[in-house]
């Protein structure tokens, strides 16, 4: 699979993978080319970073004053308080500094702060970084981060993905603005999914279409063949992930209206072949919505709820679509025609693959084909606006 390592790594509670820098520029210059002025006069806060190696520190700290930021925060978590702990090496710039202390470097997590211009060269980067270590570890949860967290106008950062849904709840407590990176799957989460219906947060401008590519501080076995998650390029290792960006930051691209055809059309001249040549939609027979296998056989011209891939949400637009639930288990939005008795599932687990077992046919959306009860892929239930009214 192609997030093998990634998932080997969650096991072991090593969450340390850092984004690149050409990622970070490309998803932050969405946002300021739909407004300019998003970061101007504000405060950054980038929690869970280790600034010493973060992409995120350097690409702030580099635009400083182009962005007209207010006061950059940038925390590490201790080497010695994370599950996964490999030796620790303090860069040259930690260790030289007056301030270094062997014991609070792996037990203490740093604060590195830009609010000026301190070398004297007339410009605000990188260069004008100030560290000292944190009283605490640098979890995100302790007093000391959540003060930060208070003080600052907006939070960016890839955090720890075995925490994601903690930490976004983290953010959310204090109603901040954020842009961080998160799991395709998070989506489906049912303490995310909501923030989603109801507008309070979006995906980025990333494409669903391609995982983004990390960067792993670990060593990786040059005589062993890498998995198709990783690629080595000069003795770096990345791994692939699908991950997206989340954020309650507007851009330009979630304005843009998907270009439809009619269902007439669709059934016509479609490139899916699941569509194509057919006389109409399958309907679910759990739900009162028909099934959309793909976002561009999104049918202009019907009325009633649908159930679209999750990748639907790369090109969701408010003012085109309206989100109305999602095919789950429990039924949270109340969308459910039909909830299937433990008995009925074992017999369609049993006519579809010629063997006992169950089909966990409540966790999704069902078409029956050739008589056969058929799962489908988690949908989001959407319906179009200008219809609906």
């Amino acid at each position: 699979m192609a997030n093998s390592n990634l998932t080997s790594a969650k096991k072991a509670k090593n969450d340390e993978f850092y984004t690149q820098y050409h990622d970070i520029e490309k998803e932050i210059n969405a946002y300021l080319e739909f407004n300019p002025d998003v970061f101007r006069g504000k405060t950054v806060l980038l929690p869970c970073d280790d600034p010493e190696w973060s992409n995120f520190t350097k690409f702030f700290a580099q635009n400083f004053e182009r962005f007209g930021l207010k006061k950059l925060i940038s925390t590490s978590y201790a080497p010695d308080s994370k599950k996964y702990k490999s030796v620790y090496q303090p860069t040259l710039f930690e260790a030289n500094d007056p301030q270094f202390d062997e014991y609070k470097t792996v037990k203490k997590g740093k604060l590195f702060t830009l609010t000026r211009d301190k070398s004297g060269d007339g410009k605000v980067d990188v260069d004008d970084l100030e560290w000292h270590y944190l009283e605490d570890d640098g979890d995100f949860k302790s007093d000391e981060i959540k003060k930060l967290r208070d003080e600052a106008d907006i939070i960016i950062t890839n955090p720890p993905f075995s925490l994601f849904r903690e930490f976004l709840a983290w953010i959310v407590e204090a109603d901040k603005r954020f842009v961080i990176i998160g799991s395709k799957n998070a989506i489906t989460y049912k303490e995310i999914f909501p923030l989603i219906k109801g507008n309070e947060m979006w995906v980025g401008t990333t494409s669903f279409n391609k995982d983004m590519l990390f960067i792993s501080p670990e060593k990786i076995d040059p005589s062993q063949k890498p998995s198709s998650a990783t690629r080595t390029v000069d003795g770096i290792v990345y791994l692939r992930s699908p991950s997206v960006w989340f954020t309650n930051i507007d851009h330009g691209r979630r304005h843009q209206p998907l270009p439809l055809m009619t269902m007439e059309d669709n059934l016509k001249y479609s490139k899916h072949k699941e569509i194509k040549g057919r006389k109409a939609y399958d309907e679910y027979d759990n739900y009162d919505a028909i099934e959309v296998p793909f976002t561009d056989a999104i049918p202009s011209d019907f009325d009633g709820v649908m159930g679209v891939p999750i990748s639907f949400l790369d090109k969701y637009s408010p003012e085109q679509f309206e989100i109305v639930g999602m095919c789950e288990n429990e039924d949270l939005y109340n969308y459910k025609t039909q909830v299937y008795t433990t008995a009925e599932c074992k017999n369609a687990y049993l006519a579809k693959f010629g063997k006992n077992g169950t089909y966990d046919l409540n966790a999704s959306g069902v078409i029956i084909r050739d008589g056969l009860f058929e799962k489908v892929y988690q949908r989001v239930l959407i319906k179009h606006k200008e219809i609906a009214k």
